[in-house]
């Protein structure tokens, strides 16, 4: 039998060999992803521009390098309140932003940031992950081809910064106050006029005069805005946000189009932010506090209970309007009610005040430890 092969035939053989392996190795190498995300908040903004950057770095780390999402600050991409509908159109890949913001769109999405006298991390986390809190946001976002992942969690906000001290109820009325969210509703009711405003935009509006108070977030972050340069005042607790939470949102096209190991990355990423920005708050703001008090000539005030009560009326009766009106608002409130009269048979069970010992401060420690 003849063994006489075409001229050329190995080189052809080995070029074909040689193609085959490398389009197999492009297969197997992993793939480059880069997305554009537009934030809410600063890169340099304590915990909410921080977790951001964060996230990112975490993302570019467990896929080395292989799928980087560019931070983008506030406003360079697109403005900040039309990132909702620069996601959905794909004109940017996501959005690391509250729902809350996108308010205007839909009232009721500020349940999934905060809630006026709401729950503690713990509950609200359940009712989002364990209850119908998230699916109801996804049916939600899944209506304009967007998908989301909780991302970040804050404990309580103050209450607000104030020019003047509030010695009764009857001064908040006629108060132009910046103020976010379901608790501008309630300060709407009680005769405030309320905007929102962006985090850079809140100091010179409050320095110029255009509003007399402002709340924003937490004492870390409100002393790098420089409320306390202003308003000397500065109320407490944060009745209108228990627990804030900030999501990181994606064009559901794109985010479908990831290969599955970094789908899982994201999701992981996301929620690693969870606790450690929620444990990071709890752990820097009586420092920043105690300066804003001590050099800053801060008064920490407390509403009265029976002023926060006031505040607690206004808040039932905006649900009821605003689910008269809104039957959308009304299914996600009414759910969210529902989970929490359940969970309180739990929650009720396990309540402890801060001290039972008579005349002893909350965190009074043994006396063994002192030594």
């Amino acid at each position: 039998m003849s063994t006489n092969r075409p001229a050329g035939w190995t080189a052809a053989a080995l070029a074909v060999a040689a193609a085959l392996a490398y389009n197999t190795a492009q297969a197997q190498a992993p793939a480059k992803v880069n997305w554009r995300m537009q934030s809410a908040f600063g890169s340099q903004l304590t915990h909410l521009g921080t977790s951001a950057v964060r996230l990112v770095k975490d993302v570019e780390d467990m896929t080395d390098g292989n799928f980087v999402i560019k931070f983008h600050e506030p406003g360079a991409l697109v403005p900040v309140l039309e990132c909702f509908d620069a996601a959905s159109k794909g004109s940017v890949d996501a959005c690391w932003s509250p729902a809350g913001n996108y308010a205007g769109k839909y009232a009721a999405l500020s349940f999934f940031t905060a809630v006026p006298f709401g729950p503690g991390y713990g509950e609200f986390m359940a009712w989002k992950i364990f209850g119908n809190g998230n699916k109801l946001r996804d049916e939600i976002y899944a209506k304009h081809d967007l998908i989301a992942f909780d991302a970040l969690a804050i404990g309580p906000e103050t209450s607000g910064w104030f020019r003047r001290e509030i010695k009764s109820m009857d001064q908040i009325k006629g108060l132009k106050m910046r103020f976010f969210g379901l608790g501008a509703k309630v300060m709407q009711k009680l005769g405030v006029s309320t905007q929102m405003l962006a985090a850079a935009d809140i100091f010179p509006a409050l320095e110029r005069g255009v509003i007399d108070a402002t709340e924003f977030s937490m004492p870390a972050m409100d002393i790098k805005l420089g409320f306390h340069q202003v308003a000397k005042f500065n109320y407490f607790p944060g009745w209108h946000q228990s627990v804030s939470m900030t999501e990181i949102m994606m064009n559901k096209k794109v985010f479908d189009a990831l290969p599955k190991t970094y789908k899982k990355i994201l999701e992981i990423a996301a929620g690693n932010q969870l606790s450690h920005t929620f444990a990071e708050t709890e752990a820097t703001q009586f420092g920043v506090m105690a300066e804003m008090r001590d050099k800053h000539k801060v008064q920490i005030k407390r509403w009265k209970d029976s002023e926060l009560a006031t505040f607690e009326k206004a808040w039932l009766d905006v649900v009821v309007e605003e689910s008269a009106k809104d039957p959308l608002f009304k299914r996600i409130a009414d759910d969210y009610f529902a989970f929490r009269k359940n969970y309180a048979i739990w929650g009720d069970a396990q309540f402890m005040k801060p001290t039972y010992l008579s005349g002893k401060p909350a965190a009074a420690a043994p006396a063994a430890a002192k030594k």
